[in-house]
């Protein structure tokens, strides 16, 4: 038994939690792990991306860009249509700029980490010195690849952005 307790918290590191959210039963978005989802219902109709402050009191200086568009089960960046995932880009790239000049980064956990079942990028000033590892160089949010299961970490140098994909926990290249 006492194993049990050991591996439980490693064990969640290694599978998805379970997605009930469903917005045609409003009941199923009460679980913790439909917050987001919840948030999403509450935006008006007709809007495609949204920002929320992140509400970890150890995360102060965090943003999220979600798409108010829900995808069945778990909520996956591949799931979302083209037109959507590039605006999900161009606006968070743009919420990032206002809110940290040119010092920005955003940030796409691995998906078998997310703790809230909807799509979301983070968003937050790039820790200084933090850039390792390859990346690919992209022109712009239009050329940022699907993160695939992984996850990706995004930011600009010189006119151009890096992009770092095959991740896992990419947030923590964002100041707290």
């Amino acid at each position: 038994m006492a194993l049990w307790f050991v591996l439980a918290p490693v064990s969640s590191l290694w599978g998805e939690i379970p997605c009930p959210c469903d917005a045609a039963q409003p009941a199923t978005l009460a679980e913790r792990q439909c917050g987001l989802c919840a948030l999403a219902e509450r935006e008006p109709a007709g809007t495609t991306i949204f920002f929320l402050k992140d509400n970890s009191p150890r995360k102060p200086n965090r943003f999220l860009a979600l798409p108010r568009q829900h995808s069945p089960g778990m909520h996956l960046m591949s799931a979302l249509p083209a037109e959507v995932r590039l605006e999900l880009w161009r606006d968070a790239i743009a919420k990032a700029k206002e809110l940290w000049g040119e010092q920005w980064g955003l940030a796409y956990n691995a998906e078998r980490l997310h703790t809230q079942c909807h799509v979301h990028i983070h968003i937050g000033k790039l820790i200084d010195g933090v850039e390792a590892g390859e990346f690919k160089t992209v022109s712009g949010p239009e050329e940022i690849p699907l993160p695939g299961s992984d996850g990706l970490w995004v930011h600009p140098v010189n006119g151009k952005l890096h992009v770092h994909l095959g991740e896992q926990v990419t947030e923590n290249v964002l100041l707290r």
